[in-house]
């Protein structure tokens, strides 16, 4: 019997794979609060797909996210689910990068719209992240380590950035038999 490939996995359960135009084209921005109901359908929407996605794969190590283009909806919205247990999902509509750190640290990330690879990427371990809230109000957050690593990672999607755009020249993304560090937290120093 052949082996479902990861990938193909993730397509089954509805996530657009990678070569598809919207993974590289920006999202559209919400009007909020007049498209307060369109945003909330799509954090719906998001939300039922991130459960699914859960049910299939292990993301207890590092958290997941998801960007509504990867479900095929070309808006400004993602949903970020971090690692640590009982914490609730974040919601990030319009969200924008307004602050990061400079320093910064170079770990492995994998996607779920090409999820047979695993590649070394280097994000600020600190971030500032400006959203719109459904009743228009903008709202900042701060993101440290792992969860500024994974929110960087959903707002790339929504400008329509793969994370290989922000890997060093020469680094090659790894085949996912080789990655070894599936459901561990990514280390950080002290």
């Amino acid at each position: 019997m052949t082996e479902v490939r990861p990938s193909q996995r993730m397509r089954d359960l509805g996530v657009v794979q990678h070569g598809a135009d919207i993974l590289a084209e920006p999202a559209g921005a919400f009007e909020l609060p007049a498209e307060k109901t369109a945003a909330e359908r799509v954090i719906e929407q998001l939300t039922v797909a991130m459960g699914r996605i859960a049910q299939a794969h292990d993301f207890s190590g590092k958290g997941m996210g998801l960007a509504a283009p990867q479900i095929g909806i070309a808006r400004a919205a993602a949903t970020v689910r971090p690692a640590e247990a009982g914490t609730e999902p974040i919601v990030l509509l319009n969200p924008r990068i307004t602050a990061s750190s400079e320093e910064m640290d170079e770990q492995y990330e994998g996607c779920l719209s090409f999820f047979d690879v695993r590649g070394m990427v280097p994000r600020p371990l600190r971030i500032a992240v400006e959203a719109t809230a459904l009743d228009g109000t903008t709202q900042v957050t701060v993101c440290e380590r792992g969860l500024a690593r994974l929110v960087h990672h959903e707002i790339d999607h929504l400008d329509g950035l793969l994370y290989t755009a922000r890997m060093r020249p020469g680094v090659e993304p790894i085949p996912v038999g080789e990655y070894r560090q599936t459901g561990r937290a990514w280390a950080y120093e002290r």
